[in-house]
């Protein structure tokens, strides 16, 4: 047979088989690598409050928290209140708050570090985070409710007081999200037994109906004495209604 020369034609074959190559070879990298970073996004929310959760527990194993108190549970406005207790004195309080968390992994969490005390009331600040992170005024709604429904799967009779979003200075943007959150949490939470929000949402905002700046500390996020105090004022009805002398 005589010889095949190669031609123009089978060059250009040649480059575009290995342009598809190459091509095919980078789809699947960033399938592999997409593939691997969604499977952290998925772990990351269950695992990143681990070391917090089992803090608790090595705590509860300490001292166990007696039954009928009052449970504190949400994000960094609950962890960082340091004086608490004190501030309602009388009343047998169990703080839980942790890092900047969402009402979703309270809910996730609350078999562990809620049930376990038993409370006769359970007051819950969460959502602002939520908000920030892109959840939407009625995905916060649906949140709190599958919180309530959570805890009262085991405590049917336990009581529940929602903290409204608090109006942050450094999350003005998201005032507008906030209110409507409280809005719609408010409209659900009047619709079931033994459940309110508690509003610090408007005693919070100035005159021009932006956030005081006078209730946070210098990141204009995490309040100030002045803000617990406020926040001191509005919730102490709530523990006399719901968990009196606990």
């Amino acid at each position: 047979m005589p010889d095949r020369t190669i031609g123009d034609g089978d060059r250009a074959q040649g480059a575009l088989l290995r342009e598809l190559m190459r091509h095919t070879l980078a789809v699947l990298v960033l399938l592999f690598v997409g593939t691997g970073i969604a499977a952290h996004a998925q772990r990351a929310p269950a695992e990143r409050w681990e070391a917090e959760i089992a803090a608790f527990e090595a705590a509860d194993r300490t001292d166990p928290p007696a039954p009928g108190g009052v449970v504190f549970i949400g994000s960094s406005s609950i962890r960082f209140w340091n004086t608490l207790a004190s501030d309602f004195p009388g009343v047998r309080i169990v703080q839980r708050g942790f890092g900047g968390s969402e009402v979703r992994e309270s809910t996730r969490y609350a078999g562990r570090i809620v049930i376990p005390y038993r409370p006769r009331l359970v007051v819950m600040y969460a959502g602002d985070n939520d908000l920030a992170e892109g959840r939407s005024p009625a995905q916060v709604r649906g949140d709190v409710a599958a919180f309530v429904a959570r805890i009262r799967a085991d405590l049917p009779e336990v009581a529940f007081a929602w903290i409204a979003i608090k109006p942050s200075p450094a999350r003005a943007n998201l005032l507008d999200a906030a209110r409507e959150a409280n809005t719609l949490v408010t409209a659900w939470a009047r619709t079931v037994r033994n459940a309110e929000v508690i509003d610090v949402f408007t005693p919070m905002l100035a005159g021009d109906g932006q956030p005081r700046e006078d209730l946070y500390g210098p990141d204009r996020l995490h309040m100030n004495r002045a803000g617990y105090a406020l926040w001191i004022e509005r919730i102490a009805p709530v523990l006399g209604k719901y968990a009196p002398g606990s």
